[in-house]
């Protein structure tokens, strides 16, 4: 508990300043890596122009480690639908730090894991097509795609990530 008091009108406080005082640790101020607008912008730039040479049309979100999304593309003619579901796909790969498919995985198998409700949250989705994105280690992000098959939006995300995450 600190205790603070004013004198003539400065606030001065009796909290400790530093661990050195308090004998406490306190750990050091934590950098996170994030994908940025340029490579967020290049994924989506690439899944598109796969989807166009497939003939094909899809919705792309990038969001940061957190879920929040950088950029996002819907193709003309790609349904209504899949804005809102690429969205939550990057989301919850993000926040989940997993492929949206193993979610689903382990929802529609309840032996295996729980129901989506267990997670809260609306926005939690388990269709595959959301895939984290790495870098040394650590998820930077997600990258998703909706609008075709489960399949054909996972090896399209998966382009976006192989760009981002390199080799």
């Amino acid at each position: 508990m600190c205790d603070v008091s004013c004198a003539n009108d400065a606030i001065v406080s009796a909290c400790p300043r530093s661990s050195h005082e308090t004998g406490v640790s306190f750990p050091a101020m934590r950098t996170v890596q994030t994908i940025d607008y340029s490579e967020a912008r290049r994924a989506v730039d690439l899944i598109v122009d796969k989807a166009l040479q497939m003939r094909k049309a899809v919705a792309v979100g990038v969001a940061d480690s957190h879920g929040d999304l950088i950029c996002f593309a819907r193709m003309d003619g790609a349904p209504v639908s899949s804005i809102h579901i690429a969205q939550n796909k990057a989301w919850t790969a993000a926040r989940e730090r997993k492929p949206t498919k193993e979610i689903g995985e382990k929802v529609k198998h309840s032996e295996k894991g729980h129901d989506i409700a267990y997670y809260g949250d609306p926005r939690y989705v388990g269709w595959g097509g959301g895939i984290p994105v790495q870098k040394n280690g650590e998820v930077v992000g997600a990258i998703a795609v909706s609008g075709l098959s489960s399949e054909e939006d996972i090896a399209l995300a998966a382009l976006g990530v192989g760009l981002i995450a390199g080799p």
